[in-house]
């Protein structure tokens, strides 16, 4: 009898993240995922023990490989400080207006649906919106000291506005995807900087 094919949890990882993020944790049903994954529910929890931790892995599988991008962007030496802001930025807005599902950042989506109910989640997303602003942060202070970037630019503050605009973009691409709009973001964004 030929043997079934071997069970692969790193891609059921990246298979579930596909599912949560366009159904939303709440409405992503145990069946869901089994179908999606094409296990059993029996296998489900024992590869995974629960929902709610393939969640939580879905949700780093999501921050490594979405979120990843943009802070690895930021990093770049290789570039300008004032060009990595700006394509870290279109890199958002690119992203949000070819989502044709319109799901969104699932970190900001994960912000709303469990935000005051799940102190667990709450602390890995505050992680990851954390590290999102650093690079930001680091990659304003670096400017700073190259003389990209003027020195009475609070790196801090410009580096939290930056958080907000990505995750606003996502958000405001979800209702309306128009490239005017969001490039006009990302141009006005610029300026303060």
């Amino acid at each position: 009898m030929a043997r079934g094919k071997a069970f692969d949890p790193d891609r059921a990882v990246g298979q579930a993240m596909a599912v949560f993020w366009s159904n939303r944790y709440a409405h992503t049903t145990p069946r869901n995922l089994t179908d999606a994954l094409g296990i059993g529910a029996g296998s489900l929890y024992n590869a995974f023990t629960s929902k709610h931790a393939l969640f939580e892995r879905a949700l780093r599988r999501y921050f490594e490989e979405e979120t990843g991008r943009l802070i690895a962007l930021l990093e770049d030496p290789g570039l300008p400080v004032r060009e990595r802001l700006r394509e870290a930025l279109c890199l958002v807005a690119d992203a949000a207006r070819e989502d044709v599902l319109r799901r969104g950042c699932m970190i900001t989506n994960t912000i709303v649906e469990f935000s005051g109910r799940d102190e667990e989640i709450e602390r890995l997303v505050r992680r990851f919106l954390d590290r999102q602003e650093a690079a930001f942060r680091d990659a304003l202070e670096e400017g700073k000291r190259s003389g990209e970037i003027g020195a009475e630019c609070d790196a801090d503050r410009v580096a939290a506005f930056f958080l907000a605009t990505t995750n606003g973009i996502r958000v405001l691409a979800q209702a309306d995807p128009d490239a005017k709009r969001l490039d006009g973001l990302v141009d006005v964004a610029l300026t303060v900087v």
